[in-house]
């Protein structure tokens, strides 16, 4: 019998735990804990890490976990390297559910920048309205520009005010559409969004918008990864399974 973890938070997790409930699997989806309320889900969740790789290497052996999912964001890079070496020391199989990364089409005005050192430095110059698509986790690292205002969009309510002297907060979730990034981003007179290459759909509204408005973006790389197997959609997970789930890449 299989025992499925599947290591979450994205809109990607949810849709494969949906699929796993709907056919009956063992399996837990596991949270990192970063959202005060994450999204109720058909299957047991577990919420915090594991204490790095020998943490999750314990966790495998000692709930005879035998399929390991990352579907984490694809810039959770630490977690994501931690799974590939904790998984082929605890001899589990494991795949990667990733987004495709987003490419640049006609109308875009794409910065691309290696991390977020680079998106910092990327903002020097003269004061400009500058929305920060990126969650809460690296925003505190532009105070390093205070000269500019800056737009933030936060899941929950931060326990600490955002590190940066002139900012205007929303706090939403999403899925947004392109309609109401465009409207977010003229209401607030932005001049330059800062993202990272989440990928997917799901957050791809604001890249729509952006080119509307014929606004430039500073796009962040994603970080390298050790060599996985990676699929895009539930359906090949799901095949995977059913498949004897080869492990390796």
């Amino acid at each position: 019998m299989s025992n499925i973890l599947v290591l979450g938070g994205t809109t990607e997790a949810s849709a494969l735990a949906a699929a796993l409930a709907a056919r009956g699997n063992d399996a837990v989806l596991s949270y990192a804990g970063r959202v005060a309320k994450p999204k109720t889900q058909p299957i047991p969740v577990r919420i915090g890490g594991f204490g790095g790789v020998e943490g999750l290497v314990r966790y495998l052996s000692e709930h005879r976990v035998t399929h390991l999912v990352d579907a984490t964001h694809p810039f959770a890079a630490r977690m994501s390297a931690n799974t590939v070496v904790a998984a082929e020391r605890a001899g589990v199989a494991h795949i990667a559910l990733t987004r495709p990364v987003w490419l640049p089409v006609a109308g875009d005005r794409w910065t691309r920048v290696a991390d977020i050192d680079a998106a910092v430095a990327a903002l020097e110059g003269p004061q400009r309205r500058v929305m920060l698509a990126l969650g809460r986790m690296h925003v505190d690292a532009f105070a390093e520009q205070p000269q500019h205002d800056y737009l933030l969009r936060f899941v929950d309510v931060p326990d600490q005010p955002p590190g940066l002297p002139r900012h205007h907060l929303v706090v939403d979730r999403g899925p947004f559409d392109v309609e109401g990034d465009r409207r977010l981003m003229e209401a607030h007179g932005i001049e330059v969004v800062v993202c990272k290459n989440a990928g997917g759909t799901g957050a791809s509204a604001k890249l729509h918008a952006a080119r509307v408005l014929g606004l430039p973006i500073i796009m962040i790389d994603r970080p390298a990864l050790p060599a996985r197997r990676e699929v895009h959609a539930v359906a090949d997970v799901m095949r995977w399974l059913d498949h004897g789930a080869d492990r390796g890449v």
